[in-house]
């Protein structure tokens, strides 16, 4: 048995404990390992904790939950994502209620250099397909990696055209990876594993009930460089997965429709709240996103500026990686957002960079 593997699986089934306090105990105790073997009071002394919130963690059932799970992960093939793996999708990372553990099938880059999200409603109409399909069509040259969430309607519509076209489709599912709900998608949810995945936050034995999916759709945010709304309707599913992407500062772009199509009314409300881009094809969306292929201009013919030695440090992350956003440059500059945002809008004033939709940056 794998004791990280182990280790991992435990705290996330530790009582009141997130991300942030579980980060907290492990700059204190160093390890999982030592976070699991360590009494209680010496857990108090060392974390600043209550001894009641220690007691409450429940560290010892959090174990005993791991067992059983990791067991029969391994007997399905289940493998995990803990939120300080290099390997964690580092955007949804950035995201406050990001899961400690995510669970997955199949093998695929959870950090490319592309993701985008596509929802939209479960009675897709014969515009929201035509939309659809010649959005995928238009994109599958573009080397980017495509999240949904293998609903009726959209969803499974959307991994089909990715499989179809050789494009990498995750599907985010809202229960444990030990079945596939609606049951009918089966087919194509294996197919997915072939080059793509399916990634839950839920264990194994978890149902597809209702308050389950919200959860699901916040995955779908917060893991994409962006969110695409084909048809909704003014509520659902898709509006939440819209309204939590923009809460993550992530660019949201929808298709306006008739003003009479049900299906249309909450793609129409977000763009009249200029809550997503207005966009009618690929195209637009590339343009949008700063993602057309253009030949980058040499190194050495950048302009030289007389930058200050904070300065220099953004200059260099964005030197490495251009066209980032604003968060990933906060985490590798190690500038806090508000003197970030400061510094940001000198660079911008002075030419040294350019700003874009969502947040993100590059160098002029």
């Amino acid at each position: 048995m794998n004791n990280q593997n182990l280790y991992k699986i435990a705290a996330a089934n530790l009582e009141g404990i997130g991300p942030v306090k579980l980060a907290h105990l492990l700059s204190k105790t160093g390890s999982l390992e030592v976070l699991f073997s360590i009494s209680n009071n010496e857990l108090m002394h060392l974390s600043g904790f209550t001894f009641n919130q220690i007691q409450n963690m429940n560290r010892k059932n959090a174990l005993t939950i791991a067992e059983a799970e990791l067991l029969k992960n391994e007997k399905k093939g289940i493998k995990t994502l803990f939120f300080l793996d290099e390997n964690y999708p580092r955007r949804l990372k950035q995201c406050i209620d990001a899961p400690i553990l995510l669970y997955y099938k199949g093998a695929i880059e959870f950090n490319p250099s592309k993701i985008i999200s596509i929802v939209g409603t479960r009675n897709m109409s014969s515009y929201g397909q035509n939309i659809l399909d010649q959005f995928i069509q238009e994109i599958k040259d573009e080397d980017m990696v495509v999240v949904s969430g293998l609903a009726y309607g959209v969803d499974i519509h959307t991994h089909l055209l990715c499989l179809k076209h050789d494009i990498k489709t995750i599907g985010v599912l809202g229960h444990g990876l030990d079945r596939i709900y609606p049951s009918q998608h089966k087919k194509v949810a294996n197919q997915m594993l072939e080059d793509g995945c399916l990634l839950s936050e839920f264990k194994m034995d978890t149902k597809p009930d209702r308050e389950n999916f919200p959860r699901r759709n916040r995955i779908v945010a917060g893991i994409s460089d962006a969110t695409i709304v084909i048809e909704s309707q003014i509520k659902g599913g898709s509006m939440i997965t819209a309204n939590l992407a923009n809460d993550y500062n992530r660019d949201v772009f929808t298709f306006p429709g008739d003003v009479d199509r049900m299906y249309s009314k909450g793609c129409n409300h977000l763009i009249a709240e200029q809550k997503a881009h207005l966009i009618q094809d690929a195209a637009g969306f590339l343009k949008l996103m700063n993602w057309q292929k253009i030949v980058k201009k040499p190194l050495q013919s950048r302009l030289t500026f007389d930058l200050s030695m904070d300065e220099q440090n953004i200059y260099n992350v964005l030197l490495a990686e251009d066209l980032q956003h604003i968060d990933l440059i906060s985490l590798k500059s190690g500038f806090k957002l508000s003197a970030l945002s400061f510094l940001l809008m000198g660079m911008e004033l002075n030419g040294v960079i350019k700003a874009f939709p969502g947040n993100r940056y590059s160098l002029n």
